[in-house]
């Protein structure tokens, strides 16, 4: 089974229910997940595990304020994980166009610059459309999982 840590931004709590709930189905099958609410750079470069950005979108598509200091000191020291699996699930609304799950496309740029490796595409939850991120972030999730 998998070893993982979800790297969670939230604002009004979806994102992080979100990942609390692939959490607890994860654990059930066997998995190792590992949840950060505040996630830090130690946590990241602390283990090899695959890296899973569950994150909402604010403003004008940034980065939520409890993700936003790992998101700053990842691209102000760049500890380089070259190979390192990611990927990304970000909530956002599409009524705000350009901006529509730019937390995402954050992430994913900082992951690349440290030469991190992404599975899969992203996975982007509008709101519009979804009033449960899980349902569409569950099988998304196992469908990553197996291509790690």
């Amino acid at each position: 089974m998998t070893a993982l840590r979800i790297l969670v931004g939230s604002v009004y709590g979806g994102a992080l229910l979100t990942a609390r709930d692939i959490k607890k189905t994860l654990e059930a099958e066997g998995h190792s997940v590992v949840v950060h609410e505040s996630p830090s750079l130690e946590d990241v470069v602390s283990s090899d595990e695959p890296l899973l950005v569950c994150t909402s979108t604010t403003g004008q598509g940034e980065v939520p304020a409890n993700l936003l200091p790992f998101y700053v000191s990842l691209r102000d020291q760049l500890p380089q994980q070259p190979g390192r699996p990611f990927g990304i699930i970000v909530l956002g609304d599409s009524s705000y166009g350009d901006t529509f799950c730019g937390a995402g496309e954050l992430m994913e740029e900082a992951l690349y610059e440290i030469s991190a490796r992404k599975v899969g595409e992203t996975l982007r939850i509008d709101a519009l459309e979804t009033t449960e991120p899980e349902a569409e972030a569950l099988p998304w999730v196992r469908d990553w999982l197996e291509k790690i």
